[in-house]
């Protein structure tokens, strides 16, 4: 059986993973195949879906497999998850994840890495690490910087979940639905985004990433940069002339 299933419809990738039976806990073995999903999107991909088989998104990493194990396989399996969440921010798609059930612990932190979430009203998040004597190290990196300081530490030292609602007012999660409406959001999400040039997205994802990581002046030259580059693409002056001209842009392939 796949761990991780992928579809590409010539708009949209959808990724989900695939063990149900076990909540879709990440093991070495599925992160792998999750990066390699990522990795292989197609290039006329505009959108990828991340979601997930069964009654969870992702109870986080695998203790199965991680009790008496070596340094090496240690460090192995938080290199391979670091390497999903870092794909997620680098490849050119806005990656939505599709939230149901549980994501906790480096299932929250994939939610979290993810750059648009939309969650149902069953979903629960949490980084419960802290009760088994395993702290959530890795995920309150994109947790604290998606929901803050003292919120991020709330849910690491506390260990308890906050519902769908609490994770959208606290920024975690952009959109919560009844269940059934999930996927119609989704694609109402995706719509929005598809009218638009794929490779200026791609231009804005990169740099809304990398400037998250720099002091306000550098981040202002980078994006003065970014901007000044982007305004001489065939992209940026066909949408300008469209306004001006008050009509539909036509987005050059």
């Amino acid at each position: 059986m796949s761990l991780v299933l992928s579809d590409h419809d010539g708009v949209v990738t959808r990724i989900t993973l695939n063990r149900p039976e076990r909540r879709n806990a990440l093991s070495l073995e599925m992160l792998e195949a999750l990066d390699e999903a990522l990795a292989s999107a197609p290039a006329d991909s505009r959108v990828i879906v991340l979601g997930a088989n069964g009654p969870a998104f992702s109870a986080g990493h695998d203790l199965g497999e991680m009790i008496d194990r070596s340094v090496d396989f240690y460090s192995q399996l938080f290199d391979a998850c670091v390497t999903v969440m870092e794909r997620i921010h680098r490849v050119p798609q806005p990656v939505i994840a599709r939230v149901h059930g549980i994501a906790t612990a480096a299932g929250c932190q994939l939610v979290a890495a993810c750059d648009l979430v939309v969650a149902s009203e069953d979903a629960r998040f949490a980084t419960p690490g802290v009760k088994i004597g395993l702290f959530c190290s890795t995920p309150m990196v994109p947790i604290s910087r998606s929901i803050g300081r003292k919120r991020t530490m709330e849910l690491l030292l506390t260990g308890e979940a906050i519902d769908a609602g609490t994770a959208a007012e606290w920024g975690l999660v952009n959109r919560v639905v009844p269940a059934d409406a999930l996927d119609a959001e989704i694609e109402t999400l995706i719509g929005q985004i598809v009218r638009y040039s794929g490779r200026v997205i791609g231009i804005g994802k990169e740099a809304f990433h990398t400037q998250m990581e720099l002091d306000e002046h550098r981040a202002y030259d980078l994006t003065k940069a970014v901007m000044t580059a982007n305004a001489r693409m065939t992209d940026a002056q066909e949408g300008m002339s469209a306004f001006l001209d008050k009509r539909d842009p036509e987005w050059p392939e």
